[in-house]
């Protein structure tokens, strides 16, 4: 699918530094500058994107999944909501978001969970599309942890059972996350671990980074609670 085939929404032109089509089964990362943006579009009706992200300039730091569920009374994430790191610092801000529906408990696919689910093949997962791209970076297999999954939304039953929710992300969908440190984020476009699709059918998505203003006295993910108020102070602390 062209780039072209996708309105550019509200973003201008001329703040833009990369744009670019994932497609289904693949893997991408990028350095985030503080200050910028990353959009990720689902282009077709997504089954799932995992997702890892680090302090660029310090990868020992990195997102902390429990945390960011915990300090935010919330497993499922949303718009004005942070990603935390396992320092207490925020990584990302989710400054819009159409879905809402993005999930830190369930972790990522990997050669048994789809070979259980599709049979044998060569079939991409996303533990093995995380090791392929941090190897790029002098990283491994011990700088894996818990990912978060966009674009799925997940519900815990009452036994305590996860459920995958059909048709939760839309084409068209899409989230923002503002980098609020130099920020390493690993994608991998792979379906969604609990994807209870038999056939293996992951879709294209979009990414788009830009020079995103910067954000307002009142901003939602900043001023929302006492903890991301503290948060960001331990974030701002490390560029004074």
């Amino acid at each position: 699918m062209s780039m072209k085939s996708t309105k550019m929404l509200d973003i201008d032109p001329a703040v833009i530094t990369w744009d670019e089509v994932i497609p289904g089964g693949s893997y991408w990362s990028r350095v985030i500058k503080r200050g910028t943006t990353l959009r990720i579009i689902d282009l077709e009706g997504s089954r799932g994107v995992s997702l890892l992200c680090y302090n660029a300039d310090n990868v020992i730091e990195r997102y902390n999944a429990a945390d960011t569920a915990k300090i935010q009374f919330n497993a499922f994430l949303k718009k004005g909501m942070v990603l935390y790191s396992d320092m207490g610092r925020v990584l990302c801000s989710i400054t819009e978001d159409t879905g809402g529906h993005h999930d830190t408990l369930t972790g990522c696919s990997n050669v048994a969970t789809n070979s259980a689910k599709y049979g044998e093949g060569d079939w991409k997962n996303s533990r093995d599309n995380f090791m392929l791209a941090l190897a790029k970076r002098n990283m491994g297999k011990k700088d894996i942890f818990p990912n978060l999954n966009l674009f799925s939304q997940v519900v815990v039953e009452k036994e305590g059972d996860l459920t995958w929710v059909e048709g939760a992300s839309k084409p068209g969908d899409f989230i923002d996350l503002r980098a609020e440190m130099n920020v390493l984020v690993v994608l991998s476009n792979c379906p969604h671990v609990l994807d209870p699709k038999p056939t293996y059918e992951p879709t294209p998505i979009r990414v788009v980074v830009w020079n995103s203003p910067a954000p307002a006295a009142d901003d939602l993910c900043r001023t929302g609670n006492p903890e991301a108020i503290r948060g960001f102070q331990n974030t701002d602390a490390l560029f004074v």
